[in-house]
């Protein structure tokens, strides 16, 4: 009875790594020395690949190919890509209007 569970614990511990995996890409590391516009250059470039993804995966899936999981993992990826971005250039554009409403 115990090898079933820890079988479990080993298929899951699988695929939250190979999910995780695409993540991890897209984080800058600790010693990067890039500037601003790279980084946030690179980063559009990677949630652009993830809905790339997510549409290639969706299609394959259509086709009678692929594996819901990995269309449902992909597409969430793709969307939480697509808020992060959404949230910084929010950011970014309320900052802008803080700095054109500063007095010189």
């Amino acid at each position: 009875m115990s090898v079933i569970p820890a079988l479990r614990t080993a298929q899951a511990l699988s695929a939250y790594q190979s999910t995780d995996s695409g993540f991890s890409q897209a984080t800058p590391s600790a010693g990067s020395t890039g500037d601003f516009g790279s980084l946030l250059t690179k980063s559009l470039g990677s949630a652009i690949g993830s809905g790339e993804q997510a549409e290639a995966q969706a299609t394959a899936a259509i086709n009678g190919g692929g594996d819901l999981t990995q269309v449902v993992t992909a597409v969430s990826r793709a969307e939480l890509a697509l808020q992060t971005t959404v949230a910084v250039r929010d950011r970014v554009l309320q900052a802008y209007q803080d700095i054109i409403k500063m007095s010189i």
